[in-house]
């Protein structure tokens, strides 16, 4: 049987490479029968050289361009729901409805049709106007751009069509992804859609290309390429951080979003008020999706009282009689048990499951575990090592004085949550803990669980190291997370016909930055 083909300067070809994989349903844990290649580098570099044509082609094309592409690309996904839902279900396991039919795939064309608008308005170019000294920037196209996606989104996050992509097209850059082989199939259909779209709406041949998977050492080597400029990476910390490590030393930026544990702080008021609330809230957000989710609830942090171990054996058993759901694959299965390995032996108690098993293919029992404050403070680094997964650790602190130095104690996260009591009788401690508590996490949360991400321009999908590499940007957002794939571009005297539009004095949304007495203002010259 020939391996599936790859998708290089606008054409489906096969693969140069003799080295194959299949991705496996993680429902039977058996191999799935299509081939896919490992692209060997002479395929990765041709590959880049053809995306550097493109992006010398696309030089100075305005946002509509790209604006009708994305939109193109929204409405080609939607004509072939049925086969991407189907296509996904035997390679992830996630559920068809609601999952992947109901919210997954209409939030992923979504973004597309944000992103569309963000490039079309240009409002992530972010253009800055001074007359007075004649200075005037803007934000544009970086270059080729890379995108590595995870196993856990195979729509929202894929690398030919999830976030990510759209931002990068949005900016004018062509996109090499590089496809998870967790779902090559899906990421194949998406791929063929997305050439459709790049042909109907006349973009260089290069625009969009697939490779599906590459050796680790061919994937850094990737990211450092000389011709390549940026890239954007959702996955483990492990290998984010091996490709961080070679972007860097090329000088190329990289986007990672690698791991979080999403502390939340359940104040005692809170429970006093509404424990078994608080239980079933927590344990539906905990083991939804299997707990394969990046804003999973993996940490608790509570103060020690008789109504918290009556809230603590309240999650226990909802944890013991819930459902156990099937993991993304053997990998994701292995990782959450060394998780799980690594917790107790840093002295975390399991209160329930702790062994693999129990549900249909890939799976582990819904974990619980437990640990005091003190063991907490004295090694945070060992006690915040991430299962990836159906699990959460309970950190139950003795005072007040100790739920602060947990929250000093945190590493970076994405989010960050406090549920208080409603009568304000938590006020003072939440006061206490929140300084320490939002300098470590990108999002902060109150009275809800982290699990759901807004597509909003006020999203931030990011948050301090481990979290992601970069605490200054977002992964969800528009025209937020545009920007990460841009340069700033500086004019200085530059007379008016050589400016771009964005930076003329009249710009085509009919807005004006001026200078005035130093104080920035928006003007309206219509």
């Amino acid at each position: 049987m020939s391996a599936q083909p790859v998708l290089i300067n606008g054409e489906w070809q096969s693969s140069s490479s003799t080295n194959t994989f299949q991705a496996t349903n993680p429902s039977t844990t058996e191999a799935l029968p299509e081939l896919y290649p490992v692209s060997d580098w002479a395929e990765i570099e041709s590959a880049i050289v053809a995306a550097d044509a493109a992006a010398r082609e696309m030089r100075g094309w305005p946002g509509s361009r790209f604006a009708a592409f994305l939109d193109a690309y929204a409405d080609g996904i939607e004509t072939c729901t049925q086969e991407l839902v189907e296509a996904a279900n035997a390679e992830t396991a996630l559920p068809v409805s609601p999952r992947l039919q109901d919210v997954e795939l209409p939030r992923t064309t979504n973004q597309l049709r944000q992103a569309a608008a963000a490039a079309r308005s240009s409002s992530w170019t972010a253009p800055t106007i001074d007359t007075a000294t004649g200075i005037r920037s803007m934000f544009g196209p970086i270059g080729p751009v890379a995108v590595f996606g995870p196993n856990n989104f195979p729509f929202a996050f894929n690398s030919i069509a999830g976030g990510d992509f759209a931002a990068a097209v949005a900016a004018g850059n062509p996109v090499i992804a590089k496809g998870h082989s967790s779902h090559p199939r899906t990421t194949q259909i998406f791929a063929e859609e997305a050439q459709k779209a790049a042909v109907a709406t006349e973009m260089p041949a290069a625009f969009v290309q697939l490779i599906y998977r590459t050796s680790h050492a061919d994937g850094a080597r990737f990211v450092g390429h000389p011709l390549m400029a940026a890239t954007g990476y959702t996955g483990s910390r492990e290998a984010g951080l091996v490709l961080k490590e070679s972007a860097d030393k090329a000088g190329n930026p990289i986007y990672l979003e690698l791991s979080s544990i999403n502390p939340v702080f359940i104040l005692p008021g809170a429970i006093a008020e509404r424990s078994e609330e608080l239980a079933a809230d927590f344990t539906g957000s905990c083991l939804m999706g299997t707990g394969q989710f990046c804003t999973n609830p993996g940490l608790v942090v509570l103060l020690a009282s008789e109504a918290t171990d009556a809230f603590v054996q309240s999650v226990t058993a909802k944890f013991s009689e819930a459902g156990i759901g099937t993991m993304l694959g053997e990998g994701v299965q292995r990782s959450f048990t060394a998780g799980i390995q690594a917790l107790t032996s840093a002295g975390a108690t399991i209160l329930t499951g702790g062994e693999s098993g129990g549900g249909t293919g890939f799976s582990c029992a819904n974990t619980l575990l437990s640990v005091d404050g003190e063991s907490f403070v004295n090694s945070p680094e060992a006690l915040q090592a991430e299962a990836f997964g159906n699990s959460s650790l309970f950190v139950v602190a003795k005072d007040e004085a100790q739920l602060g130095q947990i929250a000093e104690s945190l590493e970076g996260n994405l989010t960050g949550c406090v549920y208080s009591a409603a009568d304000g009788s938590d006020d003072a401690l939440y006061d206490a803990i929140v300084p320490a508590l939002r300098t470590k996490v990108g999002r902060l949360l109150n009275d809800k669980m982290p699990t759901g991400v807004a597509v909003s321009a006020a999203m931030n999908h990011g948050g301090p190291f481990p979290a992601t590499g970069h605490p200054t940007f977002t992964a969800v957002g528009m025209p937020t997370a545009v920007c990460r794939f841009g340069m700033l571009q500086c004019y200085d005297n530059i007379r008016a016909h050589r400016l771009p539009p964005e930076l003329q004095d009249k710009n085509p949304t009919g807005e004006l930055w001026r200078s005035i007495d130093g104080q920035w203002t928006q003007a309206d010259v219509s």
